[in-house]
């Protein structure tokens, strides 16, 4: 399974939403895959991760996710030793809507 891993939910196809877990050792290549999940209900999620043996789970020291509460959940009740990363996308998403609002403020300051 690997010591760091990645949890992400992803639309394949209209309206049908999967929770997908990845190893990060293999950079989306062959052997990345951990488990696909249909849907991404906290509740459903951790049951199904959670068949995957207690002593494999509990080696994983870092898990990537996006900011949803609901991952942030799966990863605490799923790899309670692993450390919770939020992931560069959502960071620089988050630090460019900022800077975005700051540079229209100041736009329209200059402008009135």
């Amino acid at each position: 399974m690997g010591t760091h891993l990645s949890i992400d939910e992803v639309a394949l196809s209209q309206r049908e939403l999967y929770t997908i877990l990845t190893n990060k050792k293999f950079k989306s290549k062959k052997g990345s895959l951990v488990a696909i999940v249909a849907g991404t209900k906290a509740d459903k999620v951790i049951e199904h991760i959670c068949k995957i043996d207690y002593k494999k789970r509990n080696c994983v020291k870092e898990t990537t996710l996006d900011m949803a509460n609901s991952m942030k959940l799966i990863s605490k009740r799923c790899f309670p030793k692993a450390l919770q990363v939020t992931d560069r996308f959502h960071v620089q998403k988050l630090a460019l809507e900022a800077l975005y609002e700051i540079r229209i403020k100041h736009r329209w300051e200059g402008i009135n």
